[in-house]
């Protein structure tokens, strides 16, 4: 029930974190995979790695919505169809929502919704087509409840949670399944990166930041890519088949709420 041969699958911000290790577990599947992100070197260092064969990669950058119709027409045009979407794009920068900027809020909204959106309606005809797809976002469990300090994610995270759960309804009828993963606490760059911001605000140290965190975490420990890319695998394969609409929590148990 996991067999994804014949699929393929576009994984955004794929070359390195949790896309890479989403990406990794499509590949397993059968999925021949297009990893897309901004850095080409990391690009090339994740295709020789990932499992399977008949792979590629595209170099694009999220924030620019205005190409990534575009961008995704040529996909179609040297690939053929694509039956599964990840939509995965790093977080904005941390900081208290009443000090973040316009511009801040409107850079994450491109970024994330506008680019998804733009994927969305470039592919899903393929989809429609095939009268099977997967939509499946990376976001955050601050969907469920705002992370302090994270202003501006807990802002566009909640939005791209709700177009999601409209998508599903629109597009269930056509056999495509659209379902959110929610990261807790993960090994990422970013997360070393959130890390850091709380303890200079904070005047503490990184690890003391790091051990209130994993005291918070009911499995006492930080996840890593490969839990998280494994939800991806999950709902991506005809075992999922049933499922759509949902947010997936992979946090450890973190979240305070159902």
């Amino acid at each position: 029930m996991t067999d994804l041969t014949e699929r393929t699958a576009l994984v955004c911000g794929g070359s390195q974190g949790i896309g890479y290790a989403g990406a990794c577990a499509l590949a397993r599947a059968g999925a021949r995979v297009v990893l897309l992100a901004r850095d080409e070197q990391r690009l090339q260092q994740a295709i020789e790695t990932l499992p399977g064969t008949g792979h590629s990669l595209i170099i694009h950058d999220l924030c620019r919505p205005d190409t990534t119709a575009q961008m995704a027409s040529s996909i179609l045009q040297d690939h053929g169809p694509i039956h599964i979407l990840i939509n995965n794009a790093g977080g904005p920068p941390g900081g208290q929502l009443l000090d973040a900027t316009i511009d801040m809020l409107e850079a994450a909204f491109r970024t994330h919704i506008l680019s998804a959106q733009a994927l969305v309606q470039t592919l899903v005809p393929g989809m429609r087509d095939a009268g099977w797809g997967r939509v499946i976002n990376v976001i955050s469990t601050s969907v469920k409840q705002p992370i302090r300090g994270l202003g501006v994610s807990n802002t566009v995270r909640a939005a791209m949670a709700n177009w999601a759960k409209t998508l599903s309804v629109e597009l269930g009828p056509f056999g495509i399944t659209v379902n959110n993963v929610l990261p807790g606490a993960t090994q990422t760059g970013r997360l070393a990166t959130i890390l850091q911001h709380q303890a200079k605000a904070a005047g503490r140290t990184v690890d003391a930041i790091r051990a209130d965190m994993v005291t918070a975490i009911p499995l006492g420990r930080i996840g890593n890519p490969e839990e998280i890319g494994a939800a991806i695998g999950f709902l991506a394969s005809p075992a999922a088949s049933y499922i759509t609409g949902i947010n997936l929590p992979v946090d450890g148990g973190r979240t305070g709420s159902l």
